[in-house]
């Protein structure tokens, strides 16, 4: 099972991306192609779905936006394109206020939604989306305090993976700004000097 692809996008086609990786091309379907940018050098989050007669791998922006596709897929009546589609807007905080507040009619504009869809996605998803808030939230305050998108990507990186490492969103939100002034090397330099800088405050 694939976690993710690093390499360059070599082609933009009207639902999928082609990152090559170590000499092969994977066709990605993703949510918004002109997202990316042709010879872009990038890590894509992906999920691989198989099903009878098709295998398709859908890549992701970022984590936060790979979680809600998880979530989104588990829904009756949603499937993986349904789920891209609602995903089209790069700014997901609507879709995830909508749920935490019932807003089943700002729902039904997606395509493929209607009221009784965009009812169960709240009742499904309501009470599992707080974790997922979180994370988005850390996404949103280090975009917003780089405009270096490479260096965006990188603090991002960092930011998820100290995260994953256990510490709390408070603490990582803490200190992302700290983070974000510092021009560092890559996503590894971002989660060692995180971690200074956490074990200065706790988790």
């Amino acid at each position: 099972m694939f976690e993710y692809l690093k390499g360059v996008v070599t082609f933009l086609g009207p639902t999928y991306v082609v990152v090559e990786v170590a000499g092969i091309g994977y066709r990605v379907v993703v949510a918004n192609p002109q997202r990316y940018q042709p010879q872009e050098e990038l890590t894509i989050y992906v999920e691989q779905i198989i099903r009878e007669n098709e295998q398709s791998l859908y890549g992701f922006y970022d984590l936060t936006e790979k979680q809600l596709f998880q979530l989104l897929t588990t829904v009756s009546g949603i499937g993986p394109k349904s789920a891209l589609a609602i995903l089209a807007d790069n700014d997901h905080q609507p879709l995830i206020t909508a749920i935490v507040n019932d807003d089943a009619k700002f729902l039904t504009q997606f395509p493929g939604v209607g009221k009784k869809t965009a009812q169960q996605i709240i009742l499904d998803l309501r009470d599992k989306l707080p974790e997922k808030q979180l994370e988005m939230g850390a996404t949103t305050l280090f975009t917003s305090a780089s405009p270096n998108t490479k260096k965006n990507l990188q603090l991002q990186d960092g930011l998820e993976a100290l995260v994953a490492l256990g510490y709390s969103q408070k603490a990582v939100q803490k200190i992302a700004g700290s983070l974000a002034e510092q021009d560092l090397a890559d996503a590894g330099s971002y989660v060692r000097a995180g971690l200074q800088l956490l074990q200065e405050g706790g988790r």
